[in-house]
Formats: C-alpha cells, structure tokens, sequence
C-alpha cells in the first residue's frame, strides 16, 4: 500500500481516538466501549464527459489523491451529531438533528426530509452527512436504536470542481452501512449517494462524481457509461503521460443557477427531439413526462452527431423561455429538475453538448489505448480543448479558467503540456491539464503565472488513490484515548 496512505490512516484513526486532543469541544464526542467504524473516499478529476454523464455520455474520471475520512459510532444520546474539522486550519463544524425528529412524521418523504434539512441553513451542509442515515432508514429498513456521531476529515478543497460532496457522501454511507450490517455493492453505494445529493440535498449531479470516488482504482481512469452507471473497465494511464488540476480560485457550486440551467436546457432538447421524431409522450406529474423512445433510450448522447446535425440542430431554439416550453412540451423527463417558466434556456448548445462530448470522449479513449506519439498526444488535447469550448457555449465557462486553459495552450508540447479543460460542473473551479511524464515543473510555472495574473493562489492536484470500495472500512477502537 502506499506509505502516504498509511501514514494518512494512522494520523486520522489517532484523531479520532480523541479528537479532543486538537478540538476542545468535541470532548466525549465518541462514547467510550462503542464500535466506531472508518471509511475513506477520493474526490474525483474529470478528464472528459463532465455535464455530460446526465445526458448518457461516456466519461473519463481519475480519483485523486485528496479524500474524505469518516468514523462513525452509536451513541447512548438519541440525537445525530455531525462535526467536519478541518485540521490544517484548525476550525471545527458542528450540526445535529434530534433522532426522533430525523425518523419521525416530520421527515417521512423525501420531500419533508429535504425541508427540514433546508430548514436551519447554517446546518445544511449536514445534510449530506445526516442524510446518509435517513437514506438507510428509508432505503434499506435500518432502525436506529441509539443516536450517532459522525467525524468527517476531510482534504478534498470545497467548491474546486472536484467532487468534495461525493467524496463525503461516499465515505458517510459506506462507513453507516458497515455499522449497521448492511452490504452495499459499489455501484449501489454511489446510486445511492446520488439519490442523497440529488432529493436531499438539492444538488441535481450526474452520477459519475459518486462512481467514480466509490468505484475508482488509483492510478486509472474509471470509463463509465452513464445509461445509468454501467463501468465499462479501468483504463491505466498510458506510460508518459500525466494528468495534472490546477485550481482556478472561482467558486464552483453544482446547485449553481447555471449548471441547473445548462442541464434543464439539455432535457428540453431532447424533449423536442422526441417530439419531432413522433416518440409518444405520458405526463406522469406536473412539469414531468415519461417518453417511448425506442432508438435511443432516453439518452441524448445517443444521438448521433451527424443526425443531431443534419436533422434537429436548426430545429432547437438557441434559446427558449421556460413558459413557452411548457405550454408547447409539458415537461422533460428530468427527474431531479424542473423548467422554470420565468426563466431563459439555451437549449442548442445544452443540447448539442451532450452528443458530441460522448464522440470526444469515445475518441479520446480510443486513442489511449494506442501508441502514444506525438501526434496522438496533440489529437488528445485537441479533444479536451474542444470539450473547454464547448463548455463555454453553454455558458458554464469563466474567465479565470479560460484563462488557465489559454496559459497551457501557450506553453504547449514545448513545455510539455498537451491540453486543458474545465473540469465537472463548470462556472469555475478547477482546470484538468494533460502532460507529458516529467513536466510538473511546466504545470507548476502555469500555476505561478495565474498566481501573478490573477491574486489567487491555485492548488495543484496531482496524483491518485484508490476509491472507497477498493479501500474498504475499518475498526477504529475510539475508547483507546491513544495515539
């Protein structure tokens, strides 16, 4: 195993043996004699695919090296408390919900699980802690007979476009389910995550960001086909070559207007397409519709490019107010969104997103199990500078990663540098960056010139680690009270 893992499980495991040690107020946070029980998930890089794995798209994601640690124990006190520290900083969050009042009439639909969530604002990160449990109850018949402490450490930097939610949303469930005796394989624990981000939360994510953190192995790409989370294989990273994120210091937030907008948009096109190819159409609740579609099965990245253009991109709006949609088409087949009539959608480019970032992504996956040369590299680039724009012409681009994009393109092969693109849910966040094996000096000066352009201090991801089921949970003895 990787001696920084190791070193990184024992610094955890001692903490939470007596996480008093660091942070007074989580004195007795662990009750003496009780079984605590520890998992471990990555946050994730995405190569390619990113807004697409909604739309059906093949993606390519890496785990990363930076994770989320979890410990989890029973308490005597009938009540759910959360705390997330964050050592380096050395600053603590602390939340709680009443045991009863998680499992009781207040909470008994997604719906009403979701409000009282919503309901105390400065707890609502907690959600995806809390909300793990609730998830077990609801899902898997667990009954609760004590309350709960949940310990999160987490190195997964919040709001860089790197999956921190997934990474603890994974680790959460993993380490509850090992202690109430429930089994969960791995492609359940991440559909089950993003059923969590999704109804509890009110992220609308794809799915790759919990398979990828739950299903990923270190040092591979996980080549997953969203249709809804089939995991076609593990593709190593080919000798000489590198994968690099460099941190553009912009806040990305998945439950961004934005990113809501982009993926709304993206349904409302294919709603329309269905429409023009005659496939029949049940409204099945209000903003809603279920759809007969037996070409391509519900997914736009199914479309193929040359179709998409040759008979429905003229025929998409460029953009459409969301009353028009609905008085024209009813509803999408989102489940997790809804058209919003006041609001404005841009429907092409949402739409063609989809059907040629699956192309790109086949190609570019194809061309990594070839000999990489030197043209083959600039043709991987070529892909991901492509997959940059089109991000843009949804209008999930920003400024400070265009122009981190436009520094590694300026650098070039000369420096080592292939391509570049943004990363997940866009707006922001972090820059995936393709390198040839020993240009890390290269990234890092790309990292400095954006430092001096711009005031910000990005971080540079690098390496790997496994995913949370590859790691597997532990026992951690958090009576022990030593190090």
């Amino acid at each position: 195993m990787d001696s920084a893992l190791v070193e990184e499980w024992r610094s955890f495991a001692a903490f939470a043996r007596a996480p008093e040690r660091e942070f007074g107020e989580l004195s007795g946070f662990f009750e003496v004699g009780r079984k605590c029980v520890a998992a471990r998930a990555p946050g994730r890089l995405d190569v390619m695919g990113g807004i697409a794995d909604y739309s059906g798209s093949l993606v390519l994601e890496l785990p990363i090296r930076e994770a989320a640690q979890v410990a989890v124990a029973e308490h005597s006190e009938r009540v759910v408390r959360v705390a997330s520290v964050n050592r380096v900083e050395h600053s603590v969050r602390v939340a709680s919900v009443d045991l009863d009042r998680l499992l009781g009439d207040e909470a008994s639909t997604y719906a009403t699980a979701a409000a009282l969530f919503r309901a105390r604002p400065e707890q609502h990160w907690a959600a995806y802690l809390i909300g793990a449990l609730w998830l077990l109850v609801r899902e898997r018949a667990v009954r609760p007979l004590r309350g709960y402490r949940i310990l999160v450490a987490s190195d997964v930097p919040e709001g860089k476009g790197v999956s921190s939610s997934a990474a603890v949303e994974v680790a959460t469930l993993q380490a509850l389910a090992a202690l109430s005796g429930v089994e969960l394989q791995p492609a359940e624990l991440a559909m089950l995550c993003q059923k969590l981000e999704n109804r509890l939360v009110g992220a609308p994510c794809g799915i790759m960001d919990q398979m990828t953190s739950a299903c990923g192995e270190a040092g591979r790409l996980l080549e997953l086909l969203c249709q809804p989370a089939s995991v076609l294989g593990m593709r190593s990273i080919p000798a000489g070559v590198e994968l690099y994120g460099i941190d553009s210091g912009v806040r990305h937030a998945v439950t961004g207007a934005d990113y809501g907008q982009v993926r709304c948009a993206a349904f409302m096109g294919y709603r329309i397409i269905a429409a023009r190819m005659g496939f029949p159409c049940i409204e099945e609740a209000p903003g809603q519709v279920r759809i007969h579609d037996p070409i391509w099965g519900g997914y736009l990245a199914n479309v193929g490019p040359e179709q998409f253009v040759a008979d429905f991109q003229a025929a998409l709006p460029e953009r459409m107010r969301g009353r028009e949609f609905i008085e024209r088409f009813v509803g999408t087949t989102d489940p997790v969104t809804r058209v919003d009539p006041n609001s404005d959608y841009p429907v092409r480019a949402a739409s063609a997103h989809p059907v040629f970032e699956h192309l790109r992504t086949r190609t570019f996956t194809e061309l990594l199990g070839q000999e990489l040369d030197e043209r083959r590299l600039e043709r991987l680039g070529a892909l991901m500078y492509e997959s940059h724009a089109s991000y843009s012409a949804c209008g999930l681009g920003s400024a400070a990663t265009d122009e981190i994009v436009r520094l590694v393109r300026e650098a070039g092969s000369d420096s080592g540098l292939y391509g570049a693109k943004i990363t997940g849910g866009g707006s922001g966040g972090t820059v995936a960056v393709l390198a040839r094996t020993g240009s890390a000096r290269g990234v890092r000066e790309i990292a400095l010139r954006y430092a001096r352009s711009s005031g910000k201090q990005p971080y540079v991801f690098s390496g790997s680690s496994p995913g949370a089921c590859a790691r597997g949970v532990r026992s951690i003895d958090a009576s022990a009270h030593t190090a």
